[in-house]
C-alpha cells in the first residue's frame, strides 16, 4: 500500500499559479505576500485549500522576518541587567558571584566596567561566553 498527497484541488492549484509562493527576498515582495493574505482572509468561508495556501505564505513571511529582524547585541551591564531579568534574579544574587553588593551595583549602574576576572566569574554563572560581558 502507498501513501501520499492527494491531489489538490482546482481552487488551490490557481491560487498556487495566480501568486506562486517563494521565498521573500525584498521589502515588496514582503508587502505583496502580505496583501495576497489579507485578499484571501477576506473571503467569508476559507476552504482547506485556502487554510493550506494561507500556511505556505505565512512561512514564507515568518522566514521574511527572522532574516530581517537585527537583535541586538548585548554586552556589559546591560548583558547582566537582561540575564538577570531573564533568570528572575537580582543584584543580591550576584553577591557570591563577584563578591560584594557594591561592585555589583557597581557594574550594573555603569560606573564600572567588568574585569576579565569578573567577566570570567559570571560566565560560569550566567553559562555563557564571558567575552560577552567585557565591553
Amino acid at each position: 500500500m502507498t501513501t501520499g498527497l492527494k491531489q489538490p484541488s482546482n481552487s488551490y492549484l490557481q491560487l498556487i499559479a495566480s501568486f506562486p509562493p517563494r521565498p521573500i527576498a525584498n521589502e515588496a515582495e514582503y508587502r505583496a505576500t502580505q496583501a495576497q493574505i489579507n485578499k484571501i482572509l477576506e473571503r467569508p468561508n476559507l476552504t482547506k485549500g485556502d487554510r493550506a495556501y494561507l500556511n505556505i505564505l505565512g512561512l514564507t513571511i515568518y522566514d521574511y522576518e527572522e532574516q530581517q529582524e537585527k537583535l541586538p547585541v548585548l554586552t556589559g551591564a546591560n548583558l547582566i541587567n537582561a540575564l538577570l531579568e531573564e533568570s528572575n534574579l537580582t543584584i543580591e544574587d550576584l553577591v557570591p558571584v563577584l563578591g560584594s553588593e557594591t561592585l555589583a551595583r557597581e557594574i550594573l549602574n555603569g560606573e564600572r566596567t567588568v574585569t576579565p576576572d569578573c567577566a570570567l566569574k559570571l560566565s560560569l554563572f550566567f553559562i555563557i561566553s564571558g567575552e560577552r560581558f567585557l565591553q
